[in-house]
């Protein structure tokens, strides 16, 4: 089954270029196009895609605010954010947000695709520079200690089901390396996001790069 996508830019030229290539793409289906934020919500619960493709620099509504209601009130839909801005001030919000993946407008059109279907399968999609800026966000900017996510609660299976998200693993990729069904590794995601008190696998991943589970 095709992999349902909503593009979502203010540049009409950018949507244009998007839409001609995906809809070459055999697994990929485009279903909407929105110009704004607030379009960008209303098409995402009419029609339900898989992955919005979210543009950051929007009118009414910034991309920012849009993925926040979308990944809210849609969980089962992703947000891959494309954009011309790869700083502190957009990466960090983003990812607070709960995108599952951050790219620059600059990417190759194969990478697009790749990283399209790797956030519909629960990969985390980050460009290599958005990585430095979350990095060194949390390295500047640790939480308080009373805050701080708590690592020892979680169980062993938790702990390694989030090393695997840390090394860019999808559930089908998870269940396959520790044996186990693929409703099993989605159980064991939906209850460690909840302990460490996060609302996507884009911030567990990095909270585990941070404490060395990557290694």
């Amino acid at each position: 089954m095709a992999i349902k996508v909503l593009l979502v830019d203010d540049h009409t030229v950018v949507l244009r270029g998007l839409r001609f290539f995906l809809r070459m793409q055999r697994d990929i289906e485009v279903i909407g196009e929105a110009l704004n934020g607030i379009d960008a919500i209303r098409m995402s619960e009419t029609l339900k895609p898989d992955v919005v493709v979210m543009d950051l620099m929007l009118p009414q509504m910034n991309g920012i605010e849009a993925t926040r209601h979308i990944r809210q009130h849609l969980p089962d839909t992703k947000v891959l954010v494309l954009t011309s801005y790869f700083d502190k001030d957009h990466v960090v919000p983003a990812i607070q947000a709960g995108a599952n993946g951050y790219l620059m407008k600059d990417i190759m059109p194969d990478e697009l695709v790749q990283a399209i279907v790797g956030v519909h399968q629960g990969q985390v999609q980050l460009h290599p520079g958005v990585t430095e800026q979350l990095m060194s966000h949390l390295a500047c900017r640790p939480q308080p200690e009373d805050n701080e996510p708590n690592l020892e609660s979680l169980t062993h299976r938790e702990k390694e089901v989030l090393r695997l998200i840390s090394l860019g693993k999808s559930n089908k990729e998870i269940a396959a390396d520790i044996h186990i069904t693929e409703k099993t590794v989605k159980t064991h995601v939906s209850n460690l996001l909840g302990k460490l008190g996060m609302s996507a696998r884009t911030q567990a991943a990095i909270f585990a790069v941070k404490k060395g589970l990557a290694e």
